[in-house]
C-alpha cells in the first residue's frame, strides 16, 4: 500500500472549490458524468458513473474533506483528505490519499493530476 500527497494551486476560492467537490450538479458540470454526493457524514457517494465510490467520512465547510474510497478486495480503507488552504492567486488544495493498492498507484497518481484536480481547474480557468 502506497500514499499520495501533493498541493494543487486552484483559480477560485476555497468556498467555489468546496462548493464544486461536494455539490452534485456542480461536480456534474466539471466531470461531466452524473455524481452522488452529500455533506452528510456516513452518507455514500458516487462519482464519474461510479468509478469512484465510498463513504463521506467528515467536512468542514470551505476547508477540508475527508473520505474512505472502496477497492474490491482491499482489506484496509483508503483515505482521501482535502484540505482548502486561501492563497493569493486563489486555493492551494492540499491532498492526501491513503492506502493506495500498490498495483494501482500510478493510475491513481495520474487520475489525481488529469481527471480530478486538472479538470477542476479548467473549469474555474474558463474566461
Amino acid at each position: 500500500m502506497k500514499d499520495f500527497k501533493k498541493y494543487y494551486l486552484l483559480p477560485a476560492t476555497p468556498q467555489e472549490i468546496y462548493t464544486a467537490l461536494t455539490n452534485p450538479l456542480t461536480i456534474e458540470l466539471w466531470t461531466g458524468e452524473e455524481a452522488v454526493m452529500s455533506t452528510e457524514p456516513g452518507s455514500e457517494f458516487s462519482m464519474w458513473d461510479g468509478s469512484i465510490v465510498g463513504k463521506n467520512l467528515e467536512f468542514e465547510d470551505g476547508k477540508k474533506i475527508v473520505q474512505q474510497w472502496y477497492f474490491d478486495g482491499q482489506p484496509e480503507a483508503s483515505i482521501v483528505t482535502i484540505k482548502l488552504h486561501p492563497d493569493k492567486k486563489g486555493t492551494s488544495a492540499e491532498l492526501r490519499h491513503t492506502n493506495i493498492p500498490d498495483q494501482d498507484y500510478d493510475s491513481f497518481a495520474d487520475g489525481w493530476d488529469s481527471s480530478y484536480f486538472g479538470a477542476l481547474a479548467e473549469f474555474f480557468d474558463v474566461p
